[in-house]
């Protein structure tokens, strides 16, 4: 078992990874302490159960709400009837809320968490590989608008992540290129070694590789917990992303979004001198060898900058991005004009 501290003072909280851990968590309970178990159709039918035995084997008294899949139910409606859950359910101000799933359901478990009675306890039980490492740690919680992803929520930290790397041998292999581009991100962002390890592994996915993004994530929010400086370098690629997965009406995976952004991300930091066109195609390379695209089709220029533009990242109404200036090191920018933006997304649109 592998344990990684998020040191946040009275909020700190462990990240347990353990290969069959589902098969024996255990969470420090009050007797007959009220759950919610949040989880959509697809993961409730293949570890509600057992999640819900282990709960009432720790002494809590389990419930369950079940919410439709992807991210176009990431919404306030579907928060809405998690917490009429919750209360029809009578769960109190020591009760909790335990998110069952990926970064859609974690998200929403976790915001509904912090809005029921003003904040409730909270636990996260990712089953991706995207919510493994980075979306169930580092307590981000919310939903979408149809302006924006994500343009409501809380920093709301869980009690404790519980990893289970073995559920990864039930997902499509279309999700585990979903969540490596996360992976990718944290060797571009603040780990050559790392990096360099994935090109000769060509992306494998192990509990190692799991516990290693979470120690880099939980290094970071313990530092800036609310992103008010270094967090905000973990959204490489995300405000380009971001705005790709709303344009194309959530067809294209978060995973994919950002694979592309960190594309977008990269060519910009090329054509203004800050990287060098051999980083920007060993990240291309690793991400291509990962099974994720760098380019897009389809979609116009002007509306990828339009829907970026709605991103809460901004300061004084210009865009802050997250620009490679080596490799395992990134900055921020927020003095760019929109025209060389336009002219970096142009150079990565077919």
């Amino acid at each position: 078992m592998t344990k990684v501290r998020m040191e946040l003072g009275k909020r700190s909280y462990d990240i347990v990874i353990r290969p069959g851990v589902l098969d024996s968590m255990k969470l420090q309970m009050r007797k007959d302490r009220k759950c919610l178990v949040v989880a959509d159709h697809n993961v409730a039918a293949l570890y509600l159960d057992k999640v819900m035995a282990r709960l009432k084997e720790c002494g809590a008294n389990p419930i369950s709400h079940i919410i439709e899949p992807g991210e176009k139910n990431k919404t306030l409606e579907t928060v809405g009837g998690i917490c009429r859950t919750a209360a029809q359910a009578g769960l109190e101000r020591k009760s909790l809320i335990v998110g069952l799933g990926g970064g859609v359901t974690g998200d929403l478990a976790g915001f509904a968490a912090a809005i029921y009675m003003r904040g409730i306890g909270f636990c996260q039980v990712p089953t991706s590989l995207l919510a493994m490492v980075d979306s169930s740690v580092g307590g981000k919680t919310g939903a979408d608008l149809p302006e924006g992803k994500n343009l409501i929520g809380a920093f709301y930290q869980p009690e404790m992540v519980i990893i289970d790397p073995e559920v990864l041998n039930t997902l499509p292999a279309f999700e585990k290129r979903n969540g490596l581009a996360e992976v990718i991100k944290y060797g571009v962002i603040m780990d050559y070694v790392f990096f360099t390890d994935l090109e000769k592994s060509k992306g494998e996915i192990t509990p190692d590789v799991i516990a290693h993004c979470c120690h880099l994530k939980a290094e970071v929010v313990s530092e800036d917990e609310t992103e008010q400086g270094r967090r905000a370098i973990l959204n490489y690629g995300h405000t380009f992303g971001h705005a790709i997965e709303l344009l194309s009406e959530f067809k294209l995976s978060h995973g994919e979004g950002v694979a592309i952004g960190m594309g977008m991300a990269a060519a910009m930091s090329v054509r203004n001198g800050l990287w060098s066109k051999e980083d920007e195609k060993r990240q291309n390379d690793l991400l291509l060898a990962a099974g994720l695209p760098f380019r897009i089709g389809g979609f116009k220029a002007e509306d990828i900058l339009a829907a970026m533009h709605h991103d809460k990242k901004k300061a004084h109404g210009k865009l802050t991005l997250v620009l490679p200036v080596e490799l395992g090191k990134v900055e921020l920018f927020n003095d760019f004009s929109d025209e060389a933006i336009l002219e970096a997304i142009r150079s990565c649109c077919d």
